[in-house]
Formats: C-alpha cells, sequence, structure tokens
C-alpha cells in the first residue's frame, strides 16, 4: 500500500513539474524572460498533477475509446479548473486568472479555448507520458523508492506552507469584503506587493492578471491612489 502510494506521489509531482514547464516555455514565448509560474515556489503547478492522478484514476480504462476520453477529459478537466479558481478567490479575495474578455467563457473562470487543450493533453498523458513514468518509477528499488518520496514529501510540505503563508499575507494586506472586481483597487495592491518581500514579489509576477474582490475600502484605496 505504501508503494502504491509512494508511485501515485511521484506521479503527481512528475505531472506538475511537467505543467509547470509547460507554463513556463508558453510565457517565454509571450514576454521573452522566465517567470515562476504557479503558487508554489518549487517547479511544479499542482492542478496539473492533480488534474492528471482524475485522469489516470478514471479514464484509463478508456484507453481504446480516444474520443470517450477526450471528451470525457475536457469535463473532468474543466470543472477542476472551475474549482480552484472558486476556491482560491474565496480563501484569499483575489481571483488570480481571468478569461472573461475570451469567448465561450463561464464566469471568467474556464473558457473553450483552454478546455480543448485539456483533452490533448490528457491523450498524452494516457498514451504517451504515464506509460513510460510507471515502467521507470516500478524499477526503482522500493527502499530508494521510499527514502526520494519521503524527502520530496517533505520539501513539497514546507514548500506548500510558505506559500500559502505568503498568500495569506497578501489576504490579510487586502482586507477585503467579497463582491467585484475593481481594477484600480488590485493595481494599487500590485504595486504594494512589487516594492515588498521576494515571495509577494513571485506572486505577483507569476499572476499578473489577477484581480482584487473588493467592496467597502475602494474609497479609502482611492484616496490613497490621490495622494500619490
Amino acid at each position: 500500500m505504501f508503494e502504491v502510494c509512494c508511485l501515485y506521489f511521484l506521479f503527481f509531482l512528475s505531472y506538475s513539474f511537467l505543467g509547470w514547464l509547460m507554463e513556463v516555455i508558453v510565457t517565454m514565448v509571450q514576454n521573452k524572460k522566465f517567470i515562476n509560474r504557479g503558487f508554489l515556489i518549487g517547479p511544479y503547478c499542482p492542478i496539473y498533477g492533480w488534474g492528471s492522478l482524475i485522469i489516470i484514476l478514471t479514464l484509463n480504462s478508456n484507453k481504446n475509446d480516444m474520443i470517450g476520453l477526450f471528451l470525457k477529459a475536457i469535463v473532468i478537466c474543466s470543472i477542476l479548473e472551475y474549482m480552484t479558481s472558486y476556491i482560491m478567490e474565496k480563501l484569499f479575495h483575489a481571483r488570480w486568472w481571468d478569461y472573461s474578455e475570451k469567448k465561450f467563457n463561464l464566469n471568467g473562470r474556464i473558457c473553450l479555448e483552454t478546455m480543448i487543450p485539456f483533452g490533448v493533453l490528457a491523450c498524452i498523458v494516457i498514451y504517451g507520458i504515464q506509460p513510460v513514468l510507471y515502467q521507470f518509477y516500478t524499477r526503482i528499488p522500493n527502499t530508494i523508492l521510499y527514502i526520494i518520496t519521503i524527502l520530496l514529501f517533505i520539501l513539497y510540505l514546507i514548500d506548500n506552507f510558505i506559500s500559502f503563508h505568503t498568500l495569506f499575507h497578501i489576504s490579510s494586506k487586502i482586507k477585503l469584503e467579497l463582491k467585484d472586481n475593481t481594477k484600480e483597487i488590485s493595481n494599487y495592491v500590485k504595486e504594494k506587493l512589487k516594492h515588498s518581500t521576494y515571495l509577494n514579489r513571485r506572486i505577483v509576477k507569476a499572476f499578473p492578471n489577477f484581480q482584487v474582490i473588493i467592496t467597502k475600502v475602494k474609497n479609502k484605496v482611492n484616496e490613497k491612489l490621490t495622494k500619490k
């Protein structure tokens, strides 16, 4: 049982890293510079890891039906992205990505433009990457597998603790009530964070389009902006 848990954790980290790498490459092509994507400090985006694990556990039996796998993966990954956006917004009073300006979006949390690639990536995972990863990790002796997994798990927990502490720190700085997105407030907060600690600056760079959720402090922040 422990061996299985170790394998799936390594699968999780592998897909989290590959997702991070993909986002970094896309961002580098678009912006001509390196940006450490994701909420965590390390080179991984957990949403890709969770998405891949769910795909592997639920759709691996659909190997003989590529179209069915493709369509089901779109639904599963879109639900995951939507729920992640919603939960992060409720936790930290900010929307970290917004597809409102794209066609065929749902509340700005998901859109057709990102949904289609989910299906493509799921097919790549099931038919290409997962068989290779499975063969590679199952060949590692159990003792070494356990040591590697435990060390990586400890580092991952530390990263989560530091990163979420940073996010809650950002949230406490915002001190806003949930309602509407306001561009002026978001820009004000981002400017403040850019001149703050390295971890705060990293979050702003990783999510340059994040929008603060605000109501009552709008006038107070606007007053500060006017005084500058």
